[in-house]
């Protein structure tokens, strides 16, 4: 294997036709210089340099390796400016794990932010139920996840929520129970059940709702799809169970409506999770320090569009 340090040391006296040159631009001494090409040209069985006079000249060899060694280190120099460039936040990739409803209600708002800050990060976003997302961190495919918190045993894995959604009965707005203002577990035990699918944050916390009441949901369809099922809500197929984020615009559009249970509030937490004893990226670590600050400690616990408004006031008056 070439040793770099001595292939380095005869770039630099090629380059400036120069033991004394070279030597100024590597901080080491003429000597080091001189002793690094000696023990490269006897390790190879070659000669680098010719000398006449005061004068300095390659030899052939030394004109093809002076040549491929200026690929070597340019190629280095431009690895050392990506990084540069990747700790200043000028460049790099954020790989981020979302759930579809959050990637479509809540990360645009918080997108926009850390895009205005940081416009050369590029961000990949993937899309999945809460528990796919979560093994995406064990398996290294995303940096950081934002999902509903799950109880998941891997030490590994931290968990910080930053936001409660509160999940709200969806009906037809023509549905009878749109009558109440609030309605009895009895009043929904019976009726046709449009579930999110497995691994998601919402089922779980209905699942156990209904398990509460010694009883199962009568599930008439499961998609993990959420416009869809508010499409079917819409056309009457069933009523079902959302954040009250993903259903807001439809309800403003009275396609739909909402109600919740007597005494039984049920929350999401949304969660910032990472691998604990992974340092992260300067990138994820930028799109936390947003998180954080504008959410976990700014206005811990509080619903998600209540904060999404004041961080983007907050944003534009700082333009």
């Amino acid at each position: 294997m070439v040793n770099l340090n001595q292939l380095r040391a005869f770039y630099y006296v090629a380059k400036h036709s120069s033991y004394t040159i070279a030597a100024k631009k590597l901080y080491i001494s003429q000597p080091a210089v001189t002793a690094q090409i000696k023990l490269f040209e006897e390790f190879y069985d070659m000669k680098l340099f010719r000398k006449q006079g005061r004068k300095l000249y390659l030899t052939h060899t030394g004109e093809i390796l002076y040549e491929k060694a200026g690929q070597i280190f340019q190629i280095e120099d431009e690895v050392e400016d990506i990084l540069t460039r990747m700790n200043e936040l000028n460049h790099g990739v954020l790989a981020l794990g979302c759930t579809k409803a959050y990637a479509k209600y809540i990360m645009p708002s918080i997108f926009s932010v850390f895009h205005r800050a940081y416009p050369n990060i590029k961000v990949i976003l993937e899309e999945g139920s809460s528990m796919a997302m979560i093994n995406s961190l064990r398996d290294f495919k995303n940096e950081v996840v934002v999902v509903a918190q799950m109880e998941v045993t891997d030490s590994r894995i931290q968990f910080i929520p930053f936001s409660q959604e509160e999940i709200v009965i969806v009906l037809p707005v023509n549905h009878p129970l749109t009558h109440k203002e609030e309605l009895d577990f009895d009043d929904i035990v019976m009726e046709p059940v449009i579930m999110k699918g497995k691994g998601y944050g919402t089922r779980k916390k209905i699942l156990e709702l209904y398990k509460t009441h010694r009883t199962v949901p009568n599930v008439v369809m499961e998609s993990n799809n959420t416009g869809f099922i508010i499409d079917l809500v819409e056309s009457g197929e069933g009523i079902s169970f959302l954040v009250e984020p993903a259903i807001d615009q439809k309800v403003k559009e009275k396609k739909i409506a909402w109600r919740t249970l007597k005494n039984t509030r049920i929350f999401l937490d949304v969660s910032f999770g990472y691998l604990k004893n992974t340092p992260l990226s300067p990138a994820a670590k930028a799109f936390y320090d947003i998180v954080k600050n504008s959410f976990i400690d700014a206005s811990p616990q509080n619903g998600i569009g209540s904060i999404m408004v004041r961080m983007l006031a907050d944003h534009l008056q700082n333009e």
